[in-house]
Protein backbone atom coordinates (compact mmCIF):
# COMPACT_ATOMS: atom_id res chain seq x y z
CA UNK A 1 0.00 0.00 0.00
CA UNK A 2 1.09 3.26 -0.80
CA UNK A 3 0.71 6.30 0.84
CA UNK A 4 1.29 9.97 -0.92
CA UNK A 5 0.45 13.56 -0.18
CA UNK A 6 -0.87 15.55 -2.95
CA UNK A 7 1.91 17.52 -4.46
CA UNK A 8 4.40 15.25 -3.20
CA UNK A 9 6.31 12.32 -5.35
CA UNK A 10 7.07 8.95 -2.52
CA UNK A 11 9.17 6.67 -3.58
CA UNK A 12 8.67 3.23 -2.12
CA UNK A 13 11.75 0.78 -2.62
CA UNK A 14 14.34 -1.26 -0.90
CA UNK A 15 16.22 -4.44 -1.86
CA UNK A 16 14.36 -7.58 -3.21
CA UNK A 17 13.83 -10.08 -0.65
CA UNK A 18 14.92 -14.10 -0.70
CA UNK A 19 12.51 -16.61 -1.99
CA UNK A 20 11.54 -20.16 -2.10
CA UNK A 21 13.43 -23.46 -0.44
CA UNK A 22 11.30 -23.03 2.63
CA UNK A 23 8.60 -25.72 3.96
CA UNK A 24 5.26 -24.06 4.50
CA UNK A 25 5.38 -25.14 8.10
CA UNK A 26 8.51 -22.80 8.24
CA UNK A 27 6.07 -19.82 6.96
CA UNK A 28 3.12 -20.76 8.63
CA UNK A 29 5.09 -20.46 11.91
CA UNK A 30 6.64 -17.21 10.90
CA UNK A 31 3.36 -15.31 10.02
CA UNK A 32 1.85 -17.07 13.08
CA UNK A 33 4.53 -14.94 15.37
CA UNK A 34 4.19 -11.67 13.30
CA UNK A 35 0.17 -11.44 13.44
CA UNK A 36 0.32 -12.47 17.47
CA UNK A 37 1.94 -9.71 17.88
CA UNK A 38 0.20 -7.68 15.41
CA UNK A 39 -3.04 -8.37 16.75
CA UNK A 40 -3.01 -5.99 20.25
CA UNK A 41 -2.00 -2.99 18.02
CA UNK A 42 -4.89 -1.61 16.45
CA UNK A 43 -3.55 -1.65 12.84
CA UNK A 44 -0.16 0.31 14.73
CA UNK A 45 -2.19 2.88 15.93
CA UNK A 46 -1.23 2.37 19.77
CA UNK A 47 2.15 0.59 18.74
CA UNK A 48 5.50 2.08 20.55
CA UNK A 49 8.58 2.40 19.13
CA UNK A 50 9.95 -0.74 21.04
CA UNK A 51 6.46 -3.02 19.44
CA UNK A 52 7.40 -0.87 15.76
CA UNK A 53 10.76 -2.92 16.19
CA UNK A 54 9.76 -6.15 17.04
CA UNK A 55 6.64 -5.96 14.71
CA UNK A 56 9.40 -5.13 12.18
CA UNK A 57 11.97 -7.52 13.02
CA UNK A 58 9.31 -10.24 12.99
CA UNK A 59 8.00 -9.64 9.58
CA UNK A 60 11.67 -9.44 8.25
CA UNK A 61 11.86 -13.06 9.20
CA UNK A 62 8.72 -13.93 7.35
CA UNK A 63 10.14 -11.75 4.07
CA UNK A 64 13.83 -14.19 4.47
CA UNK A 65 10.81 -16.87 3.48
CA UNK A 66 8.91 -15.50 0.39
CA UNK A 67 8.04 -18.50 -1.62
CA UNK A 68 6.65 -16.01 -4.36
CA UNK A 69 10.06 -14.83 -6.83
CA UNK A 70 7.75 -12.89 -9.29
CA UNK A 71 5.00 -11.59 -7.25
CA UNK A 72 3.87 -8.80 -9.86
CA UNK A 73 3.37 -11.63 -12.12
CA UNK A 74 1.43 -13.78 -9.77
CA UNK A 75 -2.02 -14.28 -9.48
CA UNK A 76 -1.84 -14.65 -5.61
CA UNK A 77 -1.57 -10.74 -6.01
CA UNK A 78 -5.05 -10.31 -7.03
CA UNK A 79 -8.44 -9.77 -4.72
CA UNK A 80 -9.38 -7.60 -2.05
CA UNK A 81 -6.90 -7.56 0.66
CA UNK A 82 -7.25 -6.19 4.23
CA UNK A 83 -4.49 -3.89 6.13
CA UNK A 84 -4.04 -5.48 9.07
CA UNK A 85 -1.04 -3.43 10.31
CA UNK A 86 1.10 -0.48 8.64
CA UNK A 87 3.59 2.43 10.08
CA UNK A 88 2.05 4.94 7.97
CA UNK A 89 1.07 7.95 10.30
CA UNK A 90 -1.14 9.25 7.23
CA UNK A 91 -3.10 5.64 6.59
CA UNK A 92 -3.53 5.19 10.22
CA UNK A 93 -4.92 9.11 10.36
CA UNK A 94 -2.28 9.56 14.05
CA UNK A 95 -2.81 13.71 13.41
CA UNK A 96 -6.37 13.53 12.65
CA UNK A 97 -9.00 13.87 15.36
CA UNK A 98 -9.42 10.73 16.79
CA UNK A 99 -13.41 10.85 16.19
CA UNK A 100 -12.19 11.16 12.52
CA UNK A 101 -9.27 8.33 12.74
CA UNK A 102 -10.18 5.23 10.76
CA UNK A 103 -11.80 2.70 13.11
CA UNK A 104 -13.39 0.10 10.77
CA UNK A 105 -11.15 -1.56 8.55
CA UNK A 106 -8.98 -0.40 5.63
CA UNK A 107 -8.62 -2.26 2.16
CA UNK A 108 -7.44 -2.77 -0.91
CA UNK A 109 -7.94 -4.35 -4.00
CA UNK A 110 -5.30 -5.18 -6.93
CA UNK A 111 -6.22 -6.32 -10.30
CA UNK A 112 -3.15 -7.01 -12.08
CA UNK A 113 -5.53 -7.93 -15.29
CA UNK A 114 -6.65 -4.29 -15.52
CA UNK A 115 -3.73 -2.91 -13.73
CA UNK A 116 -5.73 -0.86 -11.40
CA UNK A 117 -5.87 -0.82 -7.64
CA UNK A 118 -8.47 0.42 -5.11
CA UNK A 119 -7.39 1.84 -1.49
CA UNK A 120 -10.76 2.05 0.57
CA UNK A 121 -11.20 3.36 4.38
CA UNK A 122 -14.54 1.96 5.96
CA UNK A 123 -15.85 3.66 9.40
CA UNK A 124 -16.43 6.69 9.57
CA UNK A 125 -15.22 8.31 6.74
CA UNK A 126 -15.42 6.17 3.86
CA UNK A 127 -12.73 7.90 1.82
CA UNK A 128 -11.19 5.78 -1.02
CA UNK A 129 -8.64 6.34 -3.85
CA UNK A 130 -8.10 4.67 -7.22
CA UNK A 131 -4.58 4.23 -8.80
CA UNK A 132 -3.02 2.83 -12.17
CA UNK A 133 -0.35 0.03 -11.77
CA UNK A 134 3.01 -0.31 -13.83
CA UNK A 135 5.36 -2.61 -13.17
CA UNK A 136 8.89 -1.83 -13.06
CA UNK A 137 10.48 -5.11 -12.59
CA UNK A 138 9.10 -8.69 -11.02
CA UNK A 139 8.41 -7.25 -7.62
CA UNK A 140 8.28 -2.95 -8.22
CA UNK A 141 5.22 -1.13 -9.14
CA UNK A 142 4.89 2.44 -10.30
CA UNK A 143 1.53 3.73 -8.74
CA UNK A 144 -0.72 6.61 -10.45
CA UNK A 145 -3.37 7.78 -8.45
CA UNK A 146 -6.33 9.06 -10.64
CA UNK A 147 -9.02 9.90 -8.70
CA UNK A 148 -9.80 10.26 -4.47
CA UNK A 149 -12.98 9.75 -2.95
CA UNK A 150 -14.48 11.48 -0.46
CA UNK A 151 -17.17 9.50 1.64
CA UNK A 152 -17.22 7.37 -1.16
CA UNK A 153 -19.36 9.62 -3.25
CA UNK A 154 -17.86 12.74 -4.08
CA UNK A 155 -15.05 12.66 -7.07
CA UNK A 156 -11.80 14.51 -6.64
CA UNK A 157 -9.32 13.93 -9.97
CA UNK A 158 -5.72 13.37 -8.71
CA UNK A 159 -2.78 15.46 -9.92
CA UNK A 160 0.30 13.82 -11.87
CA UNK A 161 2.23 14.36 -8.83
CA UNK A 162 0.45 12.13 -6.93
CA UNK A 163 2.09 8.72 -8.04
CA UNK A 164 4.17 6.53 -6.03
CA UNK A 165 6.55 3.35 -6.52
CA UNK A 166 5.82 0.00 -4.20
CA UNK A 167 7.96 -3.12 -3.47
CA UNK A 168 6.06 -6.15 -2.63
CA UNK A 169 8.31 -8.24 -0.29
CA UNK A 170 6.21 -11.15 1.04
CA UNK A 171 3.30 -13.22 -1.21
CA UNK A 172 1.71 -15.98 -0.69
CA UNK A 173 -1.96 -16.85 -0.88
CA UNK A 174 -2.99 -15.42 2.49
CA UNK A 175 -0.64 -12.62 3.15
CA UNK A 176 1.10 -9.86 1.41
CA UNK A 177 4.25 -7.55 2.86
CA UNK A 178 5.40 -4.56 1.53
CA UNK A 179 8.16 -1.58 2.41
CA UNK A 180 8.74 1.75 1.52
CA UNK A 181 12.09 3.65 1.68
CA UNK A 182 10.86 6.04 4.54
CA UNK A 183 10.45 3.37 6.91
CA UNK A 184 7.19 2.05 6.75
CA UNK A 185 5.71 -1.28 6.58
CA UNK A 186 2.59 -2.49 5.38
CA UNK A 187 1.10 -6.04 6.35
CA UNK A 188 -2.10 -7.32 4.60
CA UNK A 189 -4.50 -10.19 4.96
CA UNK A 190 -6.33 -11.99 1.92
CA UNK A 191 -9.50 -10.84 2.18
CA UNK A 192 -11.72 -12.27 -0.72
CA UNK A 193 -9.18 -13.52 -3.70
CA UNK A 194 -12.41 -13.62 -6.81
CA UNK A 195 -12.31 -9.82 -6.03
CA UNK A 196 -11.60 -7.75 -9.32
CA UNK A 197 -12.02 -4.42 -10.85
CA UNK A 198 -14.25 -3.45 -13.69
CA UNK A 199 -12.35 -1.43 -16.19
CA UNK A 200 -15.21 0.89 -17.11
CA UNK A 201 -15.67 4.45 -15.34
CA UNK A 202 -18.53 4.32 -13.82
CA UNK A 203 -18.98 4.16 -9.91
CA UNK A 204 -21.42 3.15 -7.93
CA UNK A 205 -22.44 4.76 -4.47
CA UNK A 206 -19.54 3.22 -2.90
CA UNK A 207 -17.08 5.28 -4.63
CA UNK A 208 -16.49 1.92 -6.59
CA UNK A 209 -17.01 -0.74 -9.58
CA UNK A 210 -15.73 -3.53 -7.75
CA UNK A 211 -16.95 -6.77 -9.29
CA UNK A 212 -17.59 -10.30 -6.92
Amino acid sequence: MVSVRLGTRATLRIGAPRFGGNSPSDRAVQKARLLTAIEPLKRGLVASEEEQDEVDSLARSVERLNPTARPLTSDLINGQWKLVYTTSESILGKRKNKLLQPRGPIFQTLDAISGRARNQETSPLFNGVDAELTPDGTSNVKVQFKTFWIFGLIPIKAPETARGELEITYLDGDMRICRGDKGNLFVLLMEDSSVRLNRKEGKGSDGGDVEQ
